[in-house]
């Protein structure tokens, strides 16, 4: 039996707490996980914990109707991360606070606090990965603890694990590709003859791109998920000012119809290799030829290249 604490019960966390929920037969049948969530802290909605399991279901009513976790019938209230992550009985830390690739907090201190009480890591947080991978992964060797962050780059598409073990016997060099869905999403509706700015307005509506998009069109997301797969994957100890960035806010309508009918297609393209020894990293709006099998990929897909 796993325990589990959630530190962030955002939109990701409340979709990984249904899918446990609503997948947990299926999961101890298939691949013998047994589980409880004993804790859930939230610097927004509160937090709840409870050494002899939550009841999801009820969790997630409470929140629905009260919009936030105060409401929890038991356990102890008011706990924030850290002491959630010293003080539970967890084995497992789901680390699903918001992403702050400049910083890394508050998401690194909660991966340190986990590790050094003995606690496996598991975060679909960029922010730790891009500041302090190296450090981190030292930590938790030296503690005998996993740190396991899949969903740090192109969210459910198995990246990581395929470059590092699948294709543990190839001498990988350069790694290229589209890594954003919201920028590809707009560069494609845009080759219908809508503006940036309508896409935009759509892809806001459709929560491809948040209330401030500058993450995404400037390129800052792309770019941590360059610094992480040149630190896990190619083995460099970059930082995010090592990368070369430009995003697509630059790339008109007119571009856009010009490089089509000269047989080429607009891209945001996040690119790393081994160079001379070194790793050269960068992200930008490139012109690819449509036979480039990036080109193909259209809306909000994430596609790579090894």
């Amino acid at each position: 039996m796993y325990r589990l604490a959630f530190i962030g019960f955002g939109t990701v966390g409340q979709g990984l707490a249904k899918i446990l929920r609503d997948k947990k037969a299926l999961l101890l049948e298939k691949y013998g996980f047994e589980y409880s969530v004993v804790a859930v802290s939230d610097f927004k909605l509160g937090s709840v914990f409870q050494e002899d399991g939550i009841d999801i279901d009820t969790l997630l009513k409470g929140i629905e109707r009260d919009g936030n976790i105060n409401g929890y019938p038991s356990g102890h209230e008011g706990w924030d991360a850290l002491k959630t992550i010293r003080h539970s009985n967890a084995d497992i830390v789901l680390e699903l606070t918001y992403t702050d690739v400049q910083t890394g907090q508050p998401a690194t201190d909660h991966c340190r606090a986990a590790f050094n009480t003995g606690k496996h890591v598991v975060t679909s947080n960029k922010g730790p990965l891009v500041v302090a991978y190296r450090d981190l992964q030292n930590l938790a060797n030296q503690k005998g603890v996993q740190f396991r962050f899949e969903g740090t780059v192109v969210s459910g598409t198995p990246i990581i694990n395929m470059a590092t073990k699948d294709l543990a016997g190839c001498d990988i060099t350069c790694i290229r590709g589209i890594l954003n869905g919201t920028t590809n999403y707009i560069l494609s509706e845009m080759e219908k003859g809508t503006s940036y700015e309508e896409v935009l307005k759509r892809a806001q509506e459709l929560g491809y791109a948040e209330a401030d998009p500058t993450g995404d069109v400037e390129g800052w997301d792309a770019l941590a998920k360059v610094v992480i797969l040149s630190n896990v994957v190619l083995g460099g100890n970059i930082k995010a000012s090592d990368v070369q960035r430009e995003g697509i806010t630059g790339i008109s309508l007119n571009a856009i119809n010009t490089a089509l009918k000269d047989g080429y297609r607009w891209k945001l393209i996040g690119e790393t290799r081994v160079q001379n020894g070194k790793i050269v990293a960068s992200v930008s709006p490139q012109k690819l030829p449509l036979s480039d099998p990036l080109a193909s990929v259209m809306g909000a897909t994430n596609a790579l290249t090894f």
